[in-house]
């Protein structure tokens, strides 16, 4: 429950940049105006934080990055393409098992509803 409700929150603040900004932007610009949104909601977040992998009982940085990383809890992808891709879906889901945090939503800001750029992944 505590989950939903986080990334209820989430996705209320990235809709609201969506809805002010709209598509056409940098991922860049809206990872900040998002990061933006959170601090005023009072959410705890990350931005680009490292994500090594495991190899063999090794700790590797392969210079993987998340982009928003939620109260340890919950990992935001930001994408501004033309439309998702396998290999987008797959980029989350990896940076999700190699964390070991099970909430990811993946959200593409390069869409005129932003609910049709916004997939949600739980493993």
């Amino acid at each position: 429950m505590k989950f939903d409700y986080l990334s209820k929150q989430v996705i209320g603040c990235a809709l609201e940049v969506h809805r002010v900004l709209g598509p056409g932007l940098l991922e860049s610009t809206y990872e900040q105006c998002l990061a933006h949104e959170l601090s005023q909601a009072g959410i705890a977040f990350k931005l680009q934080v490292s994500l090594p992998v495991k190899y063999k009982n090794v700790i590797i940085d392969c210079g993987y990055r998340i982009d928003v990383l939620i109260k340890d809890k919950l990992i935001i992808e930001i994408k501004s393409v033309k439309q998702i891709i396998d290999v987008h879906r797959a980029q989350l889901l990896t940076y999700m098992k190699l964390s070991e945090i099970g909430i990811g939503p993946l959200m593409n800001f390069n869409v005129e509803l932003f609910k049709t750029g916004l997939k949600r992944f739980v493993l």
